[in-house]
């Protein structure tokens, strides 16, 4: 019997013992996501790169930020990136009857009944009496320093107001940004990028399809490598994709056909423009603007 019983404890430990014992892991297989529906800036980023990534015009993002021309944004900073949920309208009171005010006579008034008031009062000649001209003080004259001060302000609003005739409604005549085969068109389902390749040589000049204002010249948008993104009027930007080199710098005034970058492959696997049309900051279909060859 002792036999039999320590046995059977040989073999209930035996058990026990294969047994592991797990410590709690956590799950990392999932990396937190970022907050949807905002940005966070990062450096090199433009107002104009933040509104072309999400696919809204420059203006919509802004204003959802309360962020005033310049545009200028912190690295580090969060932006709305989608339209803010619509405000509810505040519930309108019904309006309360009106009643009738009567008034009473006040105490220690005299009243006066409705016909001696409407009767007209005997006029009485007006004497006029001159009044006491006052010196009349000279202003200081202007300072330099104050002529000075105002003098880049009347500038910078001269600045302010060619700006904004260049950038206007005026319609945009567009030409071909470069000279090269038709590699792919326009599809506005596809997944990523909406516009169209034309292919080349690494080095051919990348040339501005109409005129306007460099907003954004750098690498900080993933998928595109190294790009231009030009804004030709209140409603167009037009965009230059996967470049060698880029020549023109953020704030420059180009010309249409000025070179603006080189050809190359930054970005993707061959040699290519991807060129985009943007009107109110969504794609359209580049091939209905720019002429036909």
């Amino acid at each position: 019997m002792l036999r039999w019983a320590s046995l059977t404890l040989v073999l209930f430990l035996l058990a026990c013992s294969g047994q592991a014992v797990k410590a709690p892991v956590g799950d990392y297989s999932q990396r937190p996501r970022a907050n949807p529906g905002y940005h966070k800036v990062r450096q090199g980023d433009t107002l104009f790169s933040i509104a072309f990534l999400y696919g809204y015009s420059v203006e919509e993002v802004a204003s959802w930020n309360a962020i005033n021309s310049p545009y200028t944004i912190y690295t580090g900073q969060q932006l709305r990136v989608s339209p803010p949920p619509p405000k509810a309208k505040p519930l309108k009171s019904s309006p309360k009857a009106s009643q009738p005010k009567t008034s009473q006579p006040k105490r220690g008034v005299p009243q006066y009944n409705q016909a001696s008031a409407a009767a007209p009062r005997a006029s009485q000649p007006k004497t006029s009496q001159p009044k006491a001209s006052q010196p009349k003080t000279a202003r200081p004259p202007q300072t330099a320093k104050a002529a000075l001060e105002t003098a880049p302000a009347s500038g910078r609003l001269q600045a302010e107001k060619s700006a904004s005739r260049a950038l206007g409604n005026e319609p945009v005549i567009w030409s071909w940004p470069v000279e090269g085969r038709l590699i792919r068109t326009y599809n506005p389902t596809s997944a990523g990028k909406k516009g169209i390749d034309i292919g080349g040589k690494t080095g051919d000049p990348v040339r501005a399809a109409a005129a306007g204002k460099v907003v954004y010249s750098g690498s900080g948008l993933s998928g595109y490598g190294r790009l231009i993104i030009l804004k030709h009027n209140r409603g167009f930007l037009s965009a230059y994709a996967h470049n060698r080199k880029l020549i023109a710098k953020e704030g420059q005034w180009v010309t249409k056909g000025e070179v603006i970058a080189q050809m190359g492959s930054s970005g993707t696997d061959r040699t290519q423009l991807h060129f985009e049309i943007r009107k109110a900051g969504r794609p359209v279909d580049p091939l209905r603007y720019l002429p036909k060859r």
